[in-house]
């Protein structure tokens, strides 16, 4: 036992030191750094961020499609809790897509509606949108909402940059990556085995320029006072079938 407190301890030290970098940036933006009580994950709590409430975590995965450890986000926004969007990595996309059909094509519409993720059923409940401005962006993201006016919405000029640059280096091709808006907040997710500084860094700065979107998108229906439809209860699947395999 006491071994074994004294390798837990020697851990939780190993760690404090691999991660310095990170406590000191977070430490900069006045927010909190812990390690968990396991010494295999981490919480970054920022209550005073200008957008609203940021919590960065760093951890074991919390989504099947994601393998051994995930760095994940969620910004509290504020936003109208109706508000969903998403962006989703092309390839991670596909896998999602066919295992949703093969699901709801196999009668099991009950399991899929109440076990499965929001993200996976928001592929053939919501319009993807194919035009945007990066053709970069574009061939390894796919967006989509409630309309395809949203989702464009949502990927303006500023987004559809940012998922670009973060195609080049951020997310390789094939990682596991979903952002999207709900219940008022942003929400991101992504395989990281270690997560260094500059990951960090480069996964906020690509969800602040989502969240200054989301804030825009708000707004914009907001002053329409007119909510598209987004009961997830009776969704149905799209006409459009997943890409068959290559």
């Amino acid at each position: 036992m006491v071994i074994k407190q004294v390798k837990h301890w020697m851990k939780l030290r190993a760690n404090a030191a691999a991660w310095k970098a990170i406590t000191d940036w977070a430490e900069a933006r006045e927010a909190r750094f812990d390690q968990n009580e396991e010494g295999d994950g981490f919480l970054i709590d920022e209550p005073k961020n200008p957008l609203g409430h940021l919590r960065i975590e760093w951890g074991p995965s919390q989504r099947a499609y994601i393998e051994g450890q995930e760095l994940r986000l969620r910004w509290e926004l504020g936003v109208h809790p109706e508000l969903q969007m998403m962006a989703i990595e092309r390839e991670l996309r596909d896998v999602l897509e066919k295992a949703v059909f093969e699901a709801y094509t196999d009668t099991l519409q009950t399991r899929i509606d109440t076990d499965t993720p929001e993200e996976m059923r928001w592929l053939v409940m919501f319009q993807q949108i194919e035009n945007w401005k990066s053709k970069l962006a574009r061939a390894r993201f796919s967006v989509c909402s409630v309309t395809k006016e949203v989702a464009a919405a949502w990927c303006d000029d500023a987004l559809s940059d940012a998922l670009a640059l973060a195609s080049q280096d951020l997310v390789a091709q094939g990682q596991p990556f979903v952002m999207l808006t709900q219940r008022g907040n942003l929400y991101v997710r992504t395989a990281a085995a270690q997560p260094t500084l500059d990951q960090i860094k480069n996964i906020v700065s690509l969800a602040e320029v989502a969240a200054k979107g989301a804030k825009r998108v708000d707004q914009l229906l907001g002053e329409a006072a007119t909510w598209p439809n987004t009961a997830s209860s009776a969704w149905q699947p799209s006409t459009r079938s997943p890409e068959p395999d290559a």
